[in-house]
């Protein structure tokens, strides 16, 4: 058997390892539509996404912290400390303690919480765009925008807290319930009791349909402070974070979906700051207020008895003068007493302040010892006067430092209750809580992002099954197989209007079956222009070879056989000769479809002798075509098609035609391929563009030359123009030419 020898197969390009950044923007395009569209999906769902998102609102407030002075009222102890700087970072700390948040959580009741039973997902946009109840949507629990309840009182027992219960509208009243379960009902207006008068409610108003609910819950108080806290966020106006040392002023913000509730709350956070703070500064002088007044009944005594025993004394000895000296050392007894006593006062309030080893404290001792020795000085001098001198100024002092003494006390407690009256503390409220802006959702960010996302993700799509598709695109890929192409079929819109799908019976698989002939219908047609190519190809193969006959067949099913054999061989017989096609596929075999024809006579009646040749060569209606079908379906087709009446049957047809096409089931799926190959001198195997691997093609290819059947080459069909694959490859471009 002469063969001619195949073309050498094209040599691989040292590029195939690298990255074709033009074939991936060709795929790209090929499926710019369901990138388009993946893309506008997701654009618009971030779209829908930030108009339902619920609007999170941020408040701010400013509070300055000033300057901090020790003075004490009951003397110049800020001669000795100075002033003091306010510590911003522990104010910061005190404003976020749990003792001023909590504050505001039982003034605001911060712990009672109710809220609609909303809509899954577009709940909160229904209610904030105030949409009405529909009618269908009557006897629902959902709550919609014109639907409202005012709750004027709710205790609920401490062991019951954070429990979740549901309220219901009636047609009268309410009902109300506890883990879906009723426990009881009652009227809009009055204060009901429930659970054994562990919940107490008053409705105010309740303004729904009826069926529709709220949730009501009583959070721990600890949980209410924590979730004040979580939004709750204070800065340095110069831009400090939390706790930094700064200027004082500092920059309360707080983040929520109601603006009405975020304003009152962040006013109540800065009012019950400067509470405390007020209440901090006066405590100083109720703590030194409360110690002079205990001190002043025991003054007050004192006082009584010295002036007691001096007038006593006197009686008895009826007058004693006192001279200038004595007069001297009553009034500077009378300077070191005051003093001693005021620095024993300060001393007691440096007590609950610094330990002994401070300075401070350490300075006033100093003092208190300077003045007793001086006391002491005094005592001595006093001592070198008469007896009856001695006694009187003694008596005097006691007389005029104790009533000196009580008169100071009496003073400073005046001073105290005015200074205590009087405190304003060192907190400042300069800006009251106002919705500075709306922080969430970023309506454009989320559309864009949204976007973007969908942008990538389609195209990462794409191009990753472009990296998993392994079914072939170009000549080239084949010929590097060794496999010569003869012809690329491009893919026709035409053909498919002439293909249907059918379902064999009891099977649910289907099958394209061909119903015309493109030739005859469309000879214009790309796709026959191309099969014109093919047939002149093969033209010239058919003059070196032993026989007339060609066998097509594929690697697998669905490549578009029996529409190349059909077409090829009304092309064939376009060009005068007379041609025979065979439909040898006795199992799947729908050649006869295109011709209208019956299936019955055909080559499997003839392989069992139930006819002769003559009998099963038909007509096509088309001038010099005629066609062989394939007969009743055979149980055994691969036995009728090794029996000898085949070969003589092919003998007496290539004597009868110029050219005999016979269409084969896929080599890869049966080996009648193998049978038929064997009697013909010329072999095609059919790829699909885009389906079929090369490993795929390779394997038919070496199992038909196992079985000693040379393939003379390939045709790669279905080719489709894409952007993907116009770069390079001969055969991808037909144009028409009329």
């Amino acid at each position: 058997m002469n063969e001619t020898p195949p073309p050498s197969p094209a040599q691989p390009d040292s590029r195939e390892n690298s990255v074709d950044f033009g074939r991936l923007l060709g795929v790209l395009l090929d499926h710019k539509w369901l990138i388009i569209i993946i893309t506008l999906l997701f654009a618009g769902f971030g779209y829908v996404q930030g108009q339902l998102a619920t609007p999170i609102y941020q408040a701010d407030a400013l509070v300055q912290v000033e300057r901090r002075s020790s003075v004490s009222p009951l003397g110049t102890v800020g001669s000795i400390t100075g002033d003091e700087v306010v510590s911003a970072p522990a104010e910061v700390q005190i404003l976020l303690s749990r003792m001023v948040l909590g504050q505001v959580v039982d003034r605001l009741e911060r712990d009672v919480i109710v809220q609609p039973v909303e809509l899954p997902y577009i709940g909160n946009f229904v209610k904030r765009q105030g949409i009405a109840r529909p009618e269908f949507m009557e006897g629902q629990p959902y709550v919609w925008g014109d639907e409202s309840i005012e709750v004027a009182r709710f205790d609920l027992a401490d062991s019951r807290r954070g429990q979740r219960l549901f309220v219901e509208r009636q047609e009268e009243g309410y009902r109300v319930l506890l883990d879906d379960q009723p426990i009881g009902s009652g009227r809009i207006g009055q204060v009901e009791r429930f659970l054994d008068d562990e919940l107490t409610l008053h409705i105010a108003s309740f303004d729904a349909a009826p069926g529709a609910r709220f949730r009501l819950m009583k959070q721990r108080r600890t949980s209410a402070i924590r979730s004040i806290s979580a939004r709750l966020q204070v800065r340095d106006s110069a831009g400090g974070a939390r706790g930094s040392e700064g200027t004082g002023m500092l920059r309360l913000y707080m983040t929520g979906d109601d603006p009405a509730e975020l304003t009152r709350t962040l006013d109540a956070v800065a009012e019950t700051f400067l509470t405390q703070n007020v209440e901090r500064q006066s405590a100083q002088a109720q703590q030194s207020l409360e110690f002079l007044e205990s001190q002043a009944p025991e003054l007050r005594a004192q006082l009584s008895e010295a002036e007691q025993r001096l007038n006593e004394y006197r009686a008895n000895l009826d007058s004693v003068d006192l001279d200038s000296e004595s007069q001297a050392a009553i009034q500077r007894y009378i300077e070191l007493e005051t003093r001693l006593n005021e620095l024993e006062f300060q001393e007691a309030e440096l007590a609950q302040r610094y330990t002994p080893s401070h300075p401070t404290y350490q300075a006033l001792l100093r003092q208190r010892r300077q003045i007793m020795q001086d006391r002491a000085e005094l005592n001595e001098r006093v001592s070198e006067l008469p007896a009856a001198q001695q006694k009187v100024v003694r008596l005097r002092r006691d007389v005029d430092v104790t009533q000196a003494i009580y008169v100071n006390v009496l003073n400073k407690i005046q001073e105290l209750e005015v200074a205590r009256a009087g405190t304003i503390g060192n907190v400042r409220i300069i800006d009251t809580a106002v919705i500075s802006a709306q922080v969430a959702p970023n309506r454009d960010r989320m559309l864009i992002l949204a976007t973007l996302l969908g942008l990538v993700l389609s195209v990462g799509l794409v191009l990753t099954r472009e990296l998993l598709r392994r079914g072939v695109t170009s000549p080239d890929q084949i010929e590097a197989a060794n496999i010569p192409v003869y012809a690329t079929i491009p893919l026709s819109t035409a053909q498919s209007r002439l293909t249907k799908r059918i379902r064999r019976r009891g099977l649910r698989q289907t099958k394209s079956v061909v119903t015309g002939v493109l030739a005859e219908r469309d000879p214009a047609d790309l796709s026959v222009e191309a099969i014109r190519g093919l047939r002149t190809s093969l033209h010239f193969a058919l003059l070196e070879g032993c026989n007339n006959r060609i066998m097509i067949t594929g690697s697998s099913p669905e490549v578009g056989k029996s529409f190349l054999s059909i077409n090829l061989a009304s092309v064939f017989a376009k060009a005068g000769k007379r041609v025979l096609l065979v439909d040898a596929d006795l199992r799947k075999g729908y050649l006869h479809r295109a011709f209208k024809l019956e299936a019955r006579p055909g080559l499997s009646d003839y392989l069992a002798g139930q006819c002769g040749l003559a009998e099963i060569i038909r007509p096509t209606g088309i001038e010099n075509y005629y066609v062989i079908t394939r007969g009743r379906v055979a149980p055994n087709p691969s036995e009728l098609l090794m029996q000898s009446r085949l070969a003589e049957a092919m003998e007496s047809l290539s004597d009868r035609f110029d050219l005999v096409l016979i269409d084969t089931p896929p080599m890869l799926a049966v080996t009648d391929a193998s049978v038929v190959g064997k009697h013909c001198d010329t072999t095609l195997l059919v790829a699909r563009f885009e389906k079929n691997p090369v490993r795929e093609i390779k394997a038919a290819k070496r199992r038909l030359e196992d079985n000693g059947i040379s393939v003379r080459g390939a045709v790669l069909n279905a080719v489709e123009r894409k952007p993907s694959t116009a770069g390079g490859h001969y055969g991808y471009y037909h144009y028409q030419y009329r």
